[in-house]
C-alpha cells in the first residue's frame, strides 16, 4: 500500500516546505519559536523517510517508488524519481544528519536563526532529490542547487575567512559541473531528445565518446568527492564553516559526487570506466596514502578531520573501480559510515571550539580530566575513524581491502597502509587533546557536555556501533542493485 504513495516526493519536499516556512518567520525576536519549530520539522522530515525503508523490497530488481510525469514537455524533461538499494540509505542518512544539525545549532547559532534553519532544510531536501532523480537534467538542477544554501551557510555563519572559503567552494564545484552539463546535453541530443537515465544507460556509444562523457562527469564528481588533486577547497570550507555546515558537508555533500559515479559514470560509460579504471585506482591510492601523510602534520583539528575525509573517500572510489561486488558494496558502506564518523568528529570539534574558541591541537591536553563524558565519545569516534573492529569504520574499509586483494594483491596492500596512517593521526589527536596532564587554565575550567550535547553524540555513537556490529541491513538492501550494476558493466565491456 505504501509503495503507491509518492514517498520520494514527500521525503524531498517536506524539508523544503518547512525551510520556506522558517524563512517566512525570519525574525530574530522569535528565535525560541524558530528553534522549536525547526526541531519538530526535522523530526517530521526524518520520520517521512522511514516508510521508504519499511516498504523497500530488497529482492526486487530495478527502481522502486517510481514517480514520473512531464515537467517541461517541449524538451521532454520529466519529474522523474526512483530509488534502488544503492540510494536507499542515503535518503535516511540525509534526514538523520539534518535532525542532528538542528539540535547541534540550538545554542551555537545566535543570529539569523530562521535563515540558518531555512537554508539547512532547503539543502536537505535538495540533497535527497539528488539521490532520487532519474532524469538527467533534474539531477543536474538538484546537484547544482545544493551549492546555494551551503554557500550561504559558510558565507554568513562561518569564520573570519568565510567569504574566501565560500567563494572557493562555490567556484570549484560550479566550474567542474559545467563540463557535466555539456555531457548531459550531448547525451540528450544523442538519445534523440531524452534525459531519461535508463535510456542513456542502454544506449550504445563508441569508446571515444564514452571517454569524453566519463571525463566530463569526472570533472564534476571528482571535485565534489573530493579526489586528489582537486581537493584543496575542502579544508578551507571545513575550517571556516560553522559546525553544522561542516557536519552536512562531510556527512552528505561529499557523497553526492561518489553517488554520481554509480548513477552516471559507471552505467552510462561502462567501457570507458574499464579503460580508465587504472587511472581512477591510482588517484584513489594517492588520496588514501599521500593525503593520509598530509593529515599527520595538521595542527588544526578541523583541518585534520577534513584531510582524513579525503583519505577515507579514496576508499570509496577505489571500491567502485575494482568492479568487484564486495569492494563496491564496501565503498557504499564506507560512504554511509563516513557520514556518521566524520559528522561526529566535527560535532566533537564544535563542542571544544564553543568552549575555548580555538581549534589548535597544541592548546589542548588533559581534557579527560575535566570532560570525562565527552572524552568517551571523542575516543570512540577517533577509533572508528581509524577503522576499529566493531565500529562502522571497519566494515566498509575492510570490504574494500578484501575486494582489492581478490583483484590485485598489491592494490590491497597499498590500501591497507591507510589503516596504519589513520591509526597514527587519530591516536595522535586523542593523545594530544584528551590524555596527558591538564594543559592550561582554560582546559582546567572546561565543563563537561550537557544533556543536549550528550544526546546528539549518543545518537551518532549508536549509529556508528550499530553499523559496525550489524551492517546486514545496508549490505542486503544494496546487494541486488550492485549485482545488477556490475552485470550491466560486464555486458558492455569491450
Amino acid at each position: 500500500m505504501l509503495s503507491h504513495l509518492p514517498l520520494l516526493s514527500i521525503a524531498i519536499w517536506t524539508p523544503i516546505i518547512f525551510g520556506i516556512l522558517v524563512f517566512a518567520i525570519g525574525r530574530d525576536d522569535r528565535q525560541a519559536f524558530v528553534r522549536w519549530f525547526s526541531l519538530a520539522a526535522s523530526i517530521i522530515s526524518f520520520l517521512a523517510t522511514l516508510p521508504i525503508v519499511y516498504a523497500f523490497d530488497k529482492a526486487k530488481h530495478g527502481m522502486q517508488f517510481v514517480e514520473k510525469f512531464a515537467w517541461i514537455e517541449r524538451f521532454n524533461i520529466h519529474y522523474h524519481f526512483g530509488i534502488d538499494g544503492i540510494s536507499l540509505w542515503f535518503i535516511v542518512l540525509t534526514a538523520f544528519i539534518t535532525m542532528i544539525v538542528v539540535i547541534a545549532g540550538w545554542v551555537l547559532i545566535q543570529s539569523r536563526v530562521a535563515q540558518y534553519m531555512g537554508a539547512l532544510f532547503v539543502l536537505s531536501g535538495l540533497m535527497i532529490g539528488v539521490f532520487c532523480a532519474l532524469d538527467g537534467l533534474l539531477f543536474y538542477v538538484f546537484f547544482e542547487a545544493t551549492l546555494i544554501p551551503m554557500f550561504i551557510i559558510i558565507g554568513i555563519w562561518g569564520g573570519s575567512n568565510r567569504v574566501y572559503a565560500a567563494f572557493k567552494f562555490f567556484l570549484y564545484t560550479l566550474l567542474g559541473s559545467l563540463l557535466m552539463l555539456i555531457a548531459v546535453l550531448y547525451l540528450y541530443f544523442k538519445s534523440g531528445g531524452s534525459f531519461d537515465l535508463q535510456t542513456w544507460q542502454t544506449m550504445p556509444l563508441e569508446l571515444n565518446v564514452q571517454i569524453f562523457i566519463f571525463l566530463a562527469f569526472l570533472a564534476a564528481f571528482a571535485v565534489k568527492v573530493p579526489m586528489w588533486p582537486v581537493h584543496t577547497w575542502l579544508p578551507d570550507a571545513h575550517v571556516e564553516a560553522p559546525t553544522g555546515g561542516s557536519v552536512v558537508l562531510a556527512a552528505i555533500m561529499l557523497k553526492l559526487g561518489a553517488y554520481g559515479f554509480l548513477r552516471f559514470s559507471l552505467p552510462i560509460a561502462p567501457d570507458a570506466s574499464h579503460s580508465l579504471s587504472g587511472m581512477m585506482i591510482v588517484l584513489s591510492l594517492i588520496a588514501i596514502i599521500y593525503i593520509g601523510l598530509v593529515t599527520l602534520v595538521q595542527r588544526d583539528m578541523k583541518k585534520l578531520i577534513a584531510y582524513s575525509s579525503v583519505a577515507h573517500m579514496g576508499f570509496v572510489t577505489l571500491g567502485f573501480f575494482l568492479f568487484n561486488g564486495v569492494a563496491m558494496q564496501g565503498g557504499i558502506v564506507q560512504m554511509i559510515s563516513h557520514g556518521f564518523v566524520s559528522g561526529a568528529m566535527f560535532l566533537c570539534t564544535g563542542v571544544l571550539y564553543d568552549r575555548m574558541h580555538t581549534r589548535e591541537i597544541a592548546e589542548y591536553g588533559g581534557v579527560v580530566h575535566t570532560m570525562p563524558k565527552f572524552a568517551v565519545f571523542f575516543v570512540l569516534f577517533s577509533l572508528a575513524n581509524c577503522g576499529l573492529p566493531g565500529t562502522s569504520g571497519f566494515v566498509g574499509e575492510s570490504m574494500v581491502i578484501w575486494g582489492s586483494i581478490k583483484i590485485n594483491f598489491f592494490v590491497g596492500a597499498f590500501a591497507a597502509l591507510a589503516l596504519i596512517l589513520a591509526a597514527a593521526y587519530s591516536l595522535w589527536l586523542v593523545k594530544r587533546v584528551i590524555f596527558g596532564a591538564v594543559k592550561n587554565d582554560q582546559v582546567a575550567a572546561l565543563q563537561d557536555i550537557g544533556k543536549r550535547e550528550f544526546l546528539i553524540l549518543a545518537l551518532m555513537a549508536i549509529a556508528v556501533i550499530a553499523v559496525g556490529v550489524y551492517p546486514a541491513p545496508l549490505t542486503e538492501a544494496m546487494q541486488v542493485s550492485v549485482t545488477d550494476l556490475l552485470q550491466h558493466i560486464a555486458r558492455s565491456k569491450l
